[in-house]
């Protein structure tokens, strides 16, 4: 994307996952937070791309979706001028 347009993060880490560390007994309560994840239901939206052209933003999108461990599909706002946006 070069430079142009906005893209936001739609998703965020807010979730903490605990872990006893090894070796230890069972019980003597929860274990330390080891780190944080986002939980993705199906659905959701995680990536959003505004103020380039249709095409650049298809591609820089399917970039990123190569890099998820999940099926990604591709969908375009309602209200969205195309040809507006190619100029």
């Amino acid at each position: 994307m070069q430079r142009q347009g906005q893209i936001w993060i739609r998703i965020f880490p807010d979730k903490p996952i605990t872990r006893k560390p090894a070796d230890v007994r069972m019980g003597k309560g929860k274990g330390a937070p080891e780190g944080f994840v986002a939980p993705v239901t199906p659905g959701r939206i995680i990536i959003e791309a505004e103020g380039v052209p249709y095409e650049v933003a298809k591609e820089a999108l399917r970039l990123a979706a190569q890099k998820l461990p999940v099926t990604t599909k591709f969908i375009v706002r309602r209200d969205y001028d195309a040809q507006n946006q190619n100029a």
